[in-house]
């Protein structure tokens, strides 16, 4: 009896045709890194000399330098006060300007960036006026700027795994003699952590993915690396760009499954101390 051949159905089309239209241009753009040929539309061979190219360019490289400065040290700050702000936004009772807080926190989630940038740059320059600080616009105001915004996500983020921990585990340690502390760094911090980790390469990448932000608070003293591009490609676009994107990719990737294997492995282990408190 010959077996009918299974038609794909609408949704496992649609799924193929996304992903295709996600990353096909992706698998492009690696490909014509390692073109030979200046023109980056035209394939002309194999070669890796842009690669060589791209680690000679100065200029991109102190670019790369000073976001993944900036983008971490923006990521762990939010990681800081965006925690903080879930904390108060989920375990707080009934408070005046709660909902005002709460709206004012996620405002930068649907604020245009271009809005945010321009009320930064008016409050740098106001400060500066006023304190005389900050005397120049540069890594400084890109991190505060990038940590405004990027709290808001990190809030988002934590607030919801709070609201999914069972709290009579925290009562039961306290009600054991643990104080609020202890038993926040034992006890919710452990659980909150996978949150925490994901809220930090959320702000991470968005911090080194921004362009319009910074470029309304920096100075001529610090370019990030979207902004170099930007300018790179208005010129024209560079097969050094094709070779740093390539490798851009392949960092954020190996990244994220490190970080997947990490947080997978904590969770199990979680798991089994709990089954195993369970059966004790």
């Amino acid at each position: 009896m010959l077996r009918l051949r299974r038609r794909p159905n609408f949704t496992s089309v649609m799924l193929v045709l996304g992903l295709l239209f996600l990353y096909l241009p992706m698998v492009v753009l690696v490909v014509y890194s390692f073109n030979s040929s200046r023109l980056v539309t035209v394939w002309a061979g194999f070669s890796t000399q842009w690669y060589g190219e791209l680690f000679r360019d100065q200029q991109i490289l102190s670019a790369v330098w000073t976001s993944l400065k900036i983008a971490f040290l923006a990521a762990s700050m939010a990681v800081c006060l965006g925690t903080v702000a879930a904390f108060v936004m989920t375990r707080y009772g009934h408070f005046r300007g709660k909902t005002a807080l709460s709206s004012m926190v996620t405002a930068p989630l649907v604020m245009p960036e271009v809005i945010t940038g321009l009320s930064l740059l008016l409050l740098f320059v106001q400060m500066a006026q006023l304190i005389g600080w900050p005397a120049d616009r540069g890594m400084a105001t890109i991190w505060i700027a990038h940590t405004t915004f990027c709290s808001a996500y990190v809030a988002v983020v934590v607030a919801a795994r709070l609201r999914e921990i069972d709290r009579s585990i925290e009562e039961a340690a306290m009600d054991l003699g643990s104080p609020p502390v202890k038993t926040f760094f034992f006890i919710t911090l452990p659980v909150i952590s996978p949150a925490l980790a994901a809220g930090w390469l959320l702000a991470f990448t968005l911090s080194l993915d921004d362009l319009v932000i910074a470029s309304f608070v920096s100075g001529p003293g610090a370019n990030t690396l979207p902004m170099v591009v930007f300018s790179s490609v208005r010129m024209g676009v560079s097969p050094k760009i094709n070779a740093l994107a390539t490798l851009i990719i392949l960092t954020v990737s190996l990244a994220t499954l490190l970080a997947w294997y990490f947080m997978r492995r904590g969770e199990a282990k979680r798991k089994a101390l709990i089954r195993k408190a369970e059966n004790a």
